[in-house]
């Protein structure tokens, strides 16, 4: 696809295109190893949808998006961001970035490090202050908004850095595992932020080696692993390649008339009845309940998890890699 010029975005372009990025480190002083941490990377994501890059601890996550942020530059291959080419500068005022490990300065409080972060984007002091005021409250840093940020948790320092990421109202913004030192209420905060941020149209691209957030939040995902890209592909076209089960929830049935009918493992709950049951003998096991006078009240297939494609088509974690 041919780059568009820095003058000239067409709306149409994905967000962002990745073609046949690589990077390798210099590792070692005597006898310096150049070690491969990406290997000829291809992807595009659409605008206004949420993508998981998703791989283990080691496995190049950080590293891609430092690449598409400008802070590493690649060994080959290119990239084009929000329509424009990957070194130009008309993209950066659009683009939001939160690292992995945020770093601010400590005498500063939440509210003077934002408005450092607005004068870098050129925003004017009214807007500023009123973009600042939002994203606080957004974050659930109002209260503490006037604390040096020494005094902040790991945690907070998470949320301030998700608000600097949001300072420009970005159209594309990257976040390097956002939920990363967060508690159960500050995860289902910033998975509320993101799912608001794709219903105002704009493109999330995060990285995570949760495989939950992932299943929770993206429309697609790529799978990285040693540098290289497995696959990419809405979660459906990933997961369903196989369906484990079938789980059939009953009512007015006894578990004594159960026997004979075809099921792999039954948990009841209160009055009713869980079923495990293979997916070719659905038909057979409701014609059995119903001769029993039972009541099928639904049916759910089960398919693998994330956690569970990733052990069976990849064997876990590669070396030097870790899986949470």
């Amino acid at each position: 696809m041919p780059q568009a010029t820095a003058t000239d975005a067409p709306l149409a372009a994905p967000a962002v295109d990745v073609r046949d990025i690589a990077k390798s480190f210099r590792t070692g002083h005597l006898r310096p190893v150049y070690r491969p941490a990406l290997r000829g990377l291809s992807f595009s994501i659409a605008r206004g949808e949420i993508f998981g890059y998703l791989g283990p601890n080691g496995s190049g996550k950080t590293t891609t998006l430092k690449i598409l942020f400008g802070l590493l530059f690649p060994d080959r291959g290119s990239a084009t961001i929000l329509g424009h080419p990957l070194g130009s500068r008309a993209w950066r005022y659009k683009a939001g970035y939160q690292p992995e490990h945020p770093y601010f300065y400590d005498y500063l409080t939440a509210t003077e490090y934002l408005d450092y972060a607005g004068r870098l984007f050129g925003m004017g002091t009214t807007e500023r202050k009123g973009r600042i005021a939002d994203l606080l409250r957004l974050v659930n840093l109002e209260p503490v908004a006037d604390v040096p940020l020494r005094r902040f948790s790991k945690g907070m320092i998470q949320r301030v850095g998700l608000a600097q990421a949001l300072i420009n109202d970005p159209e594309l913004v990257f976040l390097d595992e956002p939920m990363s030192g967060l508690d159960p209420l500050g995860r289902r905060l910033v998975r509320r932020i993101i799912m608001d941020l794709k219903a105002a149209g704009k493109t999330v691209l995060f990285s995570t080696h949760i495989l939950s957030d992932a299943e929770s939040l993206c429309d697609r995902v790529a799978l990285l692993r040693g540098g290289e890209l497995l696959k990419v592909g809405a979660l459906d076209q990933i997961l369903t390649l196989d369906v484990s089960h079938l789980e059939v929830l009953v009512s007015g049935i006894s578990e004594a008339a159960l026997t004979g009918i075809p099921i792999r493992h039954r948990v009841r709950v209160g009055e009713r009845l869980t079923l495990e049951v293979d997916e070719g003998r659905l038909g057979e096991v409701i014609r059995a309940i119903e001769a029993q006078s039972g009541r099928v009240l639904s049916v759910h297939p089960i398919r693998q998890s994330l956690e569970e494609f990733f052990v069976k088509e990849m064997g876990g974690a590669g070396r030097g890699e870790a899986w949470d």
